[in-house]
């Protein structure tokens, strides 16, 4: 995650997170991407159920449950010894989350046991009832997919009258008191909705964004074609910016990140080296610390049936399962061919990866793109915008 607002806005400093040690137990939500121990943020697929057709999704969401899932029982063995071995957050998603009849039990589990629960849900299911019990729960952050405005949203879900039904989710939501947040996968057909998602945003008084480019996995992988390209991320990165300051501008303080793709970072930090170079250093070291691309370090998945995978997109790569064994062995085994690389993926990056100027900065960016254009997983990632002359060693 690249925190716009965190960074082109100033609204985070270096001190902020050497307040707390930069120890991920003892680190506050807005500021986990800082901690120096990496300890991982687990995305658990509970269920494969979801109650729409999204054709982006990285998961092939079906309509019931698939075979396999695993029981409550076996989601507390999980919880406990994800709780030990010191993960700060799991986020709880799908297929949809709340398709899943014991989600409430297992979010109050895990907070009990001192973890930050969190849910990324498509919101259409979140009554008044739903958002008071899952506060009342302690659930960290709601977070709500949006593709655009309603003609567009309801044609990638797959569903008519998915989009009034996740707004209204969401107001449901804050008025329980949850904290709340739309994410928005931007591709070709969608891009143009950008400025609505940040009219909705203001209008409604939600707090937080995250603009995801697209990964290349499950559905999503036939969108490659309909990627951005380098210009039009470059350009999306540019609107982004501009409406976040215009928003901060007024008053307004909403949380705006992009995620999943790493050279957002050195592009924000260039475009602050001609406005404020003083904001630019100190930006330059939040990213040093924020160390880019996580996959198989500072983020894992957890399948419905057990299975452990390097990041929520790499559903080919199996680790291990943690109905064999716990998954803080099966993430501390450096042995796998693959895991104990991502740990530390500059002496294996290929092409101007390896020679680029940010990649303590951006960590090589997302690997599981690079492998699902190219076929080898160590190839640059095709979605890096950055010129050869930005990225040159100088």
């Amino acid at each position: 995650m690249i925190g716009i607002s965190k960074l082109y806005c100033g609204t985070v400093e270096p001190s902020d997170a050497l307040r707390y040690g930069r120890h991920s137990k003892d680190l506050p939500s807005h500021l986990l991407q800082f901690a120096e121990d990496k300890k991982p943020v687990v995305v658990w697929n509970m269920t494969k159920a979801c109650n729409l057709k999204c054709m982006h999704c990285y998961a092939h969401a079906t309509a019931g449950p698939a075979e396999q899932e695993l029981s409550t029982a076996e989601a507390k063995v999980m919880i406990d010894d994800l709780a030990n071995f010191g993960a700060p957050v799991i986020l709880f998603s799908g297929g949809e989350p709340l398709m899943r009849p014991d989600l409430p039990e297992l979010a109050r589990y895990a907070v009990g046991k001192g973890m930050r629960a969190v849910i990324s849900t498509n919101g259409t299911l979140i009554t008044p009832d739903k958002a008071k019990e899952l506060k009342d729960i302690g659930l960290s952050y709601v977070g709500v997919s949006l593709d655009g405005t309603k003609a567009i949203h309801d044609k990638f879900r797959g569903v008519d009258g998915a989009f009034e039904q996740a707004l209204e989710g969401i107001r449901n939501s804050m008025a329980a008191g949850l904290k709340v947040g739309l994410r928005f996968t931007v591709f070709q057909h969608n891009a143009a909705e950008v400025p609505a998602l940040f009219d909705i945003l203001e209008t409604e008084g939600i707090p937080r964004i995250c603009f995801y480019h697209l990964v290349y996995a499950g559905r999503g992988s036939k969108l490659m074609d309909e990627d951005l390209g380098h210009q039009g991320t470059r350009e999306l990165l540019d609107l982004i910016m501009d409406r976040t300051k215009a928003l901060f501008d007024k008053g307004m303080c909403p949380e705006v990140l992009t995620v999943d793709n790493h050279a957002d970072g050195p592009y924000v930090y260039q475009r602050l080296l001609r406005e404020d170079p003083k904001r630019a250093a100190e930006v330059l070291e939040l990213l040093s610390w924020n160390e880019g691309n996580s996959s198989g370090r500072g983020i894992g998945c957890v399948s419905w049936d057990g299975k452990v995978h390097p990041d929520q997109f790499w559903r080919h790569l199996e680790l291990g399962n943690v109905r064999e064994r716990p998954f803080s062995e099966i993430w501390s085994d450096t042995s796998h061919p693959v895991l104990g690389k991502l740990k530390d993926k500059r002496p294996y990056v290929t092409g101007r990866c390896a020679t680029c100027r940010w990649l303590d900065i951006c960590g090589g960016n997302f690997r599981v793109r690079a492998e699902a254009a190219t076929g080898d997983l160590w190839a640059p990632d095709p979605a890096c915008y950055l010129t050869d002359e930005e990225i040159a060693v100088r």
